[in-house]
This record gives C-alpha cells, sequence and structure tokens, in this order.
C-alpha cells in the first residue's frame, strides 16, 4: 500500500489575515473605539483608525496567524489600522512564549526596532512586560526610556517592570516610578500607580514606605491607583495625607 503523502499546511498569508480582519470589522464598534481610544484632533493618539475588533477576536486571528514571518509582523506594526498592530504585538508575544533565548532575543530586538508601531496604552500594555521588561536584564534601558520625550517609550518603560516584579523584584519598579512621579501626562499618572500597586502585592511595607517619601510628588490618581488594595480606612487616611 503506498504511502500517504503528506498534506503540507499553507503558510500563514498576511493577505489572507487582512482578509479576516476586515470581513470580521464592526463600524458602530470602531466608532464608539475612536472616542475610547482618544483618536481625535489634539489627542494621544491622534489619527489613529480603528476597525473595531474586540480584543479576543483580536487574540484569535493572532492564535490563527501565529508563525507569520517578523517581515509581515513589521508591516502590520506600520499600519495605519489599530487592530492589525495589536495583532502584531500578540503574535511576537506567542512567538516568544515558543521560542528560544537566541530567537528571543531577536524578537525583542525586533521590538525595540519597531516601537513606533507601539503607539497607544494597550498596545504598550500587551508586549512590554515579554517583549521589553524580560530583556532589560538590569533596568538600564527602562530608566533611559523612562526619560524619553515620547510618551509610548516612557510607558513602556513602566509597564515593563512587570518583569521584575514576577521575579518578586520591586527596586526596579520602585525606580522607575520615581523618576516618572512629576510625568505630566494622565495616562503615566495611572501607569505609575498600576504598577505601584503590583509592586505593593510583592512587598507592601516598601509600597507604604516609598508613598510616604514621595507623598508630596505623587498625582492624585497614580495615588489612588497605588492605594487601591488597601482598607477602605486606610485609603481614606491616605487620600488626607501621609500615613
Amino acid at each position: 500500500m503506498p504511502a500517504r503523502k503528506k498534506i503540507e499546511k499553507p503558510k500563514p498569508s498576511l493577505a489572507a489575515l487582512k482578509r479576516e480582519v476586515n470581513a470580521l470589522r464592526d463600524p458602530e464598534r470602531a466608532r464608539f473605539l475612536q472616542g475610547f481610544f482618544r483618536t481625535g484632533p489634539g489627542e494621544y493618539a491622534e489619527g489613529d483608525k480603528l476597525l473595531g475588533l474586540s480584543v479576543p477576536i483580536s487574540r484569535k486571528i493572532a492564535k490563527e496567524f501565529r508563525e507569520l514571518p517578523l517581515e509581515d509582523i513589521a508591516e502590520l506594526l506600520a499600519s495605519s489600522w489599530h487592530e492589525h498592530r495589536l495583532i502584531a504585538l500578540l503574535i511576537l508575544d506567542l512567538q516568544h512564549k515558543k521560542a528560544d533565548e537566541k530567537m528571543r532575543a531577536a524578537l525583542h530586538r525586533f521590538y525595540v526596532k519597531h516601537r513606533a508601531g507601539v503607539n497607544n496604552w494597550d498596545l504598550v500594555d500587551t508586549s512590554a512586560r515579554m517583549l521589553f521588561g524580560e530583556h532589560d536584564a538590569d533596568g538600564s534601558l527602562a530608566g533611559r526610556w523612562a526619560r524619553s520625550s515620547n510618551l509610548w517609550e516612557r510607558r513602556i518603560a513602566m509597564v515593563s517592570t512587570f518583569a521584575a516584579l514576577k521575579r518578586g523584584e520591586t527596586e526596579r519598579t520602585f525606580r522607575i516610578a520615581e523618576m516618572l512621579l512629576e510625568d505630566k501626562h494622565d495616562l503615566m499618572h495611572k501607569a505609575v500607580g498600576w504598577l505601584l500597586r503590583e509592586a505593593g502585592k510583592v512587598d507592601m511595607p516598601a509600597l507604604l514606605a516609598f508613598l510616604r517619601k514621595h507623598y508630596t510628588r505623587m498625582p492624585r490618581t497614580a495615588l489612588r491607583y497605588a492605594i487601591e488594595r488597601l482598607d477602605p480606612v486606610d485609603r481614606k487616611l491616605w487620600l488626607t495625607g501621609p500615613q
């Protein structure tokens, strides 16, 4: 009996991905998301365009096309469509999880090279820990990006400290947060407060010491996020003054 021919699985196609994304576009949801992501004139994501895909749908497409080559991922990251860039980052994350150390380092370099496409808070938050934080061994790259004039590079620097927190290390989060305490953008206030709150899950006494030291410099939004896990009485006290 002749051996069966092995049927080769077709390689993922960028054109096929774009067709699938386009078929799932939702104009009504897109109109809502244009406002949600602040895409209007003078707003932080001015000019960004949305197709209206939900995040679960974007994740499903990313999984389907997870073997897409880097040259195609680069094209997605350069797209004016928000969902193209999100799916590109989700694919990179999936590839990073399965890659060996050499390939992971290459994916990190690719991410840094194409960071211009990581230009909204959800794109940063999806990608910064794995593709940036896990490769910034001593936190020096985060330290440089925390001083950047680019909002999204500063947010990447802050969110990337999740990687150190997952190892039980809080010093990097506190160091980068301190650098960004006087940032003028509310998206950075939220990011700083969020990561401080996460640091508190690892070492609550260290978080409280940080808050006592820097209370007078902290934006209220950052403080509110940072103390979310305290009990209601303590939260109220912190909002009236350092404890």
